[in-house]
């Protein structure tokens, strides 16, 4: 069967978004037939196993209007003999008076792409992030008439204006978003029937049920060094520059060893940072890595810390996987009172929580989790219970299954 949805994404595949190739692979189990539109083109330098399951079509469409003038200018004389054309042409120049940026021009060019290139049998473009992305699917679905909807998520909520999340919220079919917080905010905004919560959740056959010995390293020496491990990209509302001081404040007699995985613009200056603090020598920097290495990194560790915070644009996480994750292989989670991290750990019971952009309040943690293990243990314990109860993909992805069908069948 031709497919009926397409998928618009930002970046395809990305090593950073594995609930997204989840997702996508989930729906096909369910028997969607899917295509997948891209606004970029891939840069990690590895994938996921998960993408090489996915079946659904990848379509890039030109990230900038010069890099491909004949295939928009095509699609510009295709489109402008729809009538839905001139319709999104009226909300594209109101928005650009409001938002008078090239960014927003190229969100109108890849939308005349979207439209005119999407397989004829596709209904209904379901969209990941309400802001880029979903600028594109708002004016493509005018153009060619389709319906479309929106999975909000971070950063794409919190740093677009008001006018443009209720307008996109008023256009769209239904939109979902990842954490209580998120739904909350865009409920007052959009009206509740338009949004609902649906965390992402794991898809827990991917995860190996954790067969781990009791980790008895308190830090007391060298060999019982506290293996300490973060995940995440390094950027800002990552809040790792906090960090790095917090573990130079721990005692000179405390022992430890900090490894982190992920890519990001900032590395360069955590490491300076690190090297500044004198700590360098005691962490390792390991990129983005696929989630197979990731998992065998978590299950080395003692305990995970991910010191997120919200930037000064607004900036933030959801609910970052990368904490279900650790949770999933029984490993304890530091972590920050941000957005919905607090929906998943719940501090001193199932994870440890301090406030956001505090050095002082995470060295006094990690001192206490690093010396006490039997308090690590029992709070990964609680963690795993808890993410495995409250936390599995399949009840996010029948909700999602039947919004899908509810849209394709109203067309």
């Amino acid at each position: 069967m031709p497919p009926r949805i397409a998928v618009v994404l930002k970046g395809y595949p990305r090593l950073s978004e594995t609930f997204i190739a989840q997702e996508i692979r989930a729906l096909e189990l369910r028997g969607f037939e899917l295509c997948i539109f891209s606004l970029r083109r891939p840069y990690d330098p590895a994938t996921h196993p998960i993408h090489a399951e996915i079946e659904a079509p990848v379509y890039y469409l030109p990230e900038y209007v010069h890099d491909d003038v004949a295939r928009v200018l095509r699609a510009f004389l295709r489109n402008v003999w729809k009538p839905g054309f001139w319709k999104a042409l009226g909300y594209f120049l109101r928005d650009l008076w409001r938002d008078p940026t090239r960014n927003r021009m190229r969100r109108f060019a890849q939308a005349q792409v979207l439209a005119r290139e999407a397989p004829a049998t596709v209904r209904h473009y379901y969209t990941h992030f309400m802001h880029t992305p979903a600028s594109v699917s708002y004016y493509a679905a005018m153009i060619s008439h389709r319906s479309w909807s929106i999975s909000a998520h971070a950063k794409d909520i919190w740093t677009i204006p008001a006018w443009e999340i209720r307008e996109k919220l008023r256009s769209a079919d239904w939109a979902v978003t990842c954490t209580a917080a998120n739904d909350c905010y865009l409920s007052q905004l959009g009206g509740e029937a338009r949004v609902e919560l649906l965390y992402h959740g794991l898809d827990f056959s991917r995860f190996d049920q954790p067969h781990l010995d009791a980790s008895l390293r308190d830090g007391s020496t060298t060999e019982s060094a506290v293996r300490l491990i973060s995940v995440g990209r390094a950027v800002d509302k990552k809040g790792y520059e906090y960090l790095l001081p917090a573990l130079a404040a721990l005692p000179q007699t405390l022992h430890w060893r900090f490894v982190h995985i992920g890519g990001g613009e900032l590395l360069p200056q955590l490491q300076h940072q690190a090297k500044e603090l004198g700590i360098d020598s005691r962490i390792e920097w390991l990129g983005a890595l696929p989630q197979t290495e990731v998992l065998a990194r978590y299950r080395d560790a003692d305990l995970f810390v991910l010191p997120s915070k919200i930037s000064d644009d607004g900036d933030r996480d959801g609910l970052p996987n990368v904490l279900m994750e650790a949770q999933s292989q029984q490993l304890a989670c530091l972590s920050t009172r941000v957005s919905g991290i607090p929906e998943l750990v719940i501090h001193a019971e199932t994870g440890w929580l301090v406030e956001q952009k505090d050095s002082s309040a995470l060295a006094q943690a990690l001192e206490t989790l690093m010396r006490e293990p039997e308090l690590r243990q029992r709070l990964g314990q609680a963690g795993f219970e808890r993410v495995r109860r409250h936390f599995s993909m399949d009840r996010g992805i029948d909700t999602l299954a039947e919004r899908l069908r509810q849209s394709l069948a109203r067309d």
